[in-house]
């Protein structure tokens, strides 16, 4: 462990990344060390883009999305460089649920955003499947609702496959 300050102490992995091994809740914020959390994604995990959506989607439909996020975050840090804003956006689409199921709209619309812009460059050709035009739609719609009403649950899983 290397100390980054008073009473901070954080896990590095050989290569001197810092590695996240507290615990984590259901929305993937960090508890105190010695408390059980929900099962993670792991750090290192890089699933084929067929598999990345449908964990993906997976972890939205339960309820996951900081843990989705995590799993299409590892397809974006693989993928050739063709796909990488898209999946830069879809992981992107996953932190903005997250910070809205936290309670932090800013975060979340500005998340959403650039999701949304970043996906929409995909509509043309959507590889692997995926709804592009109606995850740009779905993120600019949950935008324009954040802060006007409470958004429903079932708002907060969208649809990555077409």
């Amino acid at each position: 462990m290397e100390t980054g300050g008073p009473g901070f102490a954080r896990d590095r992995d050989a290569a001197g990344r810092a590695k996240n091994s507290r615990p984590r809740d259901g929305l993937g914020r960090p508890l105190p060390h010695g408390l059980t959390g929900v099962p993670t994604t792991p750090e290192d995990l890089v699933l084929p883009p067929d598999e990345a959506l449908r964990e993906a989607q997976r972890l939205l439909d339960a309820g996951r999305p900081f843990h989705a996020h995590e799993v299409l975050e590892g397809a974006w840090k693989a993928c050739d460089d063709e796909n990488r804003e898209l999946w830069k956006g879809l992981a992107q689409l996953a932190v903005g649920i997250t910070h809205l199921r936290r309670g932090n709209e800013v975060g979340a619309v500005r998340l959403l955003t650039r999701a949304a812009d970043r996906v929409a460059a995909y509509a043309e050709h959507p590889p692997h499947g995926i709804a592009v035009a109606a995850l740009t739609t779905w993120a600019r719609d949950l935008v324009a609702r954040i802060g006007t009403a409470p958004i429903p649950a079932d708002l907060l899983a969208p649809r990555l496959l077409g």
